[in-house]
This record gives C-alpha cells, sequence and structure tokens, in this order.
C-alpha cells in the first residue's frame, strides 16, 4: 500500500506549532532511529507518544486505514498516551535516519501542570483528530466491536474533562467570573464583529474599605461579599458582555454600550444593587459600597489604556469617599 499524506482542512493533521516542538523537546527523551527500525509495533502496548525532530517515519495500519508518511514537527503514537493500556493499532518504522522525542505520562504530565492552556490546545486538537480518525474506520467497515466502542467513549469522556478544565483555567474559583486569562482570551477576540452602533466600553469596581470588612467581619464574609457583588455585576451586563475579577476586590466589566450615558447608566446600576446588598445572616449591621470608575475604549487604544483611564476615573471617586461612579469619556 502506498504511504501518503493525508491533509485535514489545509494542514497536517498531525503537525505540531512551534512553540509545541519545543515543549516536547524540553520534557523528551531524544532517540536516535536507524532506517527500517521500529519505534513500536502493532498491537504493543505503550503509554508514550513520540515526536518527530528530523526524518520521516512511516505508519503503517495494516490495511485499516492508509499507511502514512510523516515528518519533522509532527507527533505520532498519541492514543496510548491519552487512553493508557492500550495497545498501538499500527505499527511506526523509520524510513530514513530519524530523530525523535519519547514523551512519557510523567513528562506530559509535567507540561499539563507548566503549561495547561497549550497543552489544552494541542489536546483538543489530538482529540478531535482521533475521533475523526476512529469515526472513518466505522463508516469504511460498518463495524463496531466493544474494544473501539470504549476507546470513543474514553476519547469522549476525556475530551468533555478537557474542555471543562480550559474553561477552568479562565475562570475565577470564588465568583465564577472570568479572570484575567479569561479576559485576555475575550480580549484577542475583541476585534469582531460587535451589534450595530455598539462600542466597547469599561467599568473597573473595586469594594471601598474592604480590608476593614475582612479584619472586623472575618474571611468567611469578605468571600460572601465578593460573591454578592460579583453577582450584581453579572446582573448588570448583557450576554455580549465580560464581567470578570481582576484580583482581591477588583473587578471589571467590559461591555457594549451606544454611549458614554448608557455605561454611567449601567455603573450606577451596579453601585444601587450593592448599596441594598444585606448580610443577615452572617454579618447583620454589614452595608457594603463601592467605587466605579470607567470610559469609553477608543477604538485606536488596548488594553493598557483602556485600564489606565478607568482606573484614574475610579480614583477620583475613591478620593471623593467612594460609594459612587464616575465615568469619562
Amino acid at each position: 500500500m502506498q504511504a501518503h499524506y493525508v491533509p485535514v482542512m489545509g494542514r497536517l493533521p498531525r503537525q505540531l506549532s512551534t512553540q509545541e516542538m519545543q515543549l516536547f523537546a524540553s520534557v523528551g527523551e531524544r532517540q536516535v532511529v536507524a532506517p527500517g527500525q521500529a519505534v513500536f509495533r502493532r498491537g504493543e502496548y505503550g503509554r508514550s507518544m513520540f515526536a518527530i525532530e528530523s526524518g520521516r517515519i512511516l505508519l503503517e495500519f495494516a490495511g485499516d486505514l492508509p499507511d502514512t508518511l510523516i515528518g519533522p514537527d509532527e507527533y505520532f503514537g498519541e492514543l496510548a498516551l491519552f487512553v493508557g493500556n492500550h495497545a498501538r493499532s499500527g505499527s511506526a518504522l523509520a524510513a530514513e535516519p530519524s530523530v525523535v522525542y519519547l514523551v512519557d505520562s510523567d513528562a506530559f504530565e509535567q507540561l499539563l501542570q507548566h503549561e495547561p492552556l497549550q497543552m489544552a490546545r494541542f489536546m483538543l486538537r489530538s482529540f478531535t483528530y482521533l475521533v475523526a480518525r476512529e469515526q472513518q474506520l466505522i463508516a469504511n467497515y460498518k463495524r463496531r466491536n466493544e474494544d473501539l466502542m470504549q476507546t470513543l467513549d474514553s476519547l469522549r469522556q476525556t475530551r468533555d474533562q478537557l474542555q471543562l478544565a480550559r474553561r477552568q483555567v479562565c475562570t475565577d474559583d470564588l465568583t465564577g467570573l472570568s479572570n484575567r486569562r479569561g479576559l485576555y482570551k475575550f480580549l484577542e477576540g475583541a476585534g469582531d464583529p460587535r451589534e450595530r452602533g455598539q462600542h466597547f466600553g469599561l467599568l473597573l469596581i473595586d469594594v471601598d474599605r474592604f480590608k476593614s470588612i475582612n479584619d472586623l467581619n472575618g474571611h468567611l464574609v469578605g468571600d460572601e461579599v465578593l460573591r454578592a457583588i460579583a453577582s450584581e455585576i453579572q446582573s448588570a451586563g448583557r450576554a455580549t458582555d465580560l464581567p470578570c475579577r481582576l484580583g482581591g476586590d477588583e473587578f471589571a466589566l467590559l461591555t457594549q454600550v451606544s454611549n458614554r450615558q448608557e455605561l454611567n447608566e449601567r455603573a450606577l446600576c451596579i453601585v444601587e444593587g450593592v448599596r441594598r446588598l444585606r448580610f443577615s445572616k452572617s454579618a447583620p449591621k454589614l452595608a457594603v459600597s463601592i467605587s466605579i470608575g470607567g470610559g469609553m475604549c477608543r477604538e485606536d487604544g488596548e488594553w493598557s489604556v483602556w485600564y489606565s483611564e478607568a482606573d484614574s476615573a475610579m480614583y477620583h471617586v475613591k478620593d471623593s469617599g467612594g460609594d459612587g461612579a464616575h465615568v469619562v469619556t
């Protein structure tokens, strides 16, 4: 059977980015493979994947799938790493002098801990390709054996768990709002088309005298206050907006509005909502207030500029005693 490349949507499905290749090389075991030498054979059990530095590797699938010839900056053998205790579905042979990096489960776990977002993207892409390949097998041979179904189910469950983990990476544990990482991811798509006549506005929200709240009432009450304020901010936004906790008692709302007046009304709505908060069980005498600074986000600006302008407006409120909002043009 003739070996060939199988492109997916204009790109090689096994192609690694430069950053991914560098990550695997940094933790993998470098191996030199002579022509004709097997990296592994069909039916062997393994718990590792491989990334190619140089040379070419022939993947033989014994008729189940077309044989595939892959080269530098591509990877293979990942199913055994992801699923574990899984027999190799094909053989991998060096077609020419080659150098590969063996990445075992411990090395991959190390990458997951230190580069979770990068590895999440890699695994989601890999799972999509693996599921598509297994579905192609089903369509070609019109059969579903028990091992294949277990593999598909394992892949789907792992993909679902990974998608959840990816969302958690961008979510603040205490409030459920986006965190800074989620904000930066949102900003990457901030140039996408918005509703007609709408512009981005930014509100920065800071809790007044939050240290005193913690000192007098305890950190559990402080956490309750932060969750309650997060709920007010989320309620003031729309589905297209991004409420987030930047850290500590600092929040932000990146919102689509038609003008400064609408942004100011949204800020005042949050201020009033927080004023009405009561904590009858945990701190019945506690009254909470916030300071909000905001401004319209100029299209020729960037996050640091938007933040600086809103931050200055917020400290204008702070210097005046807090419990209010100040929105600049």
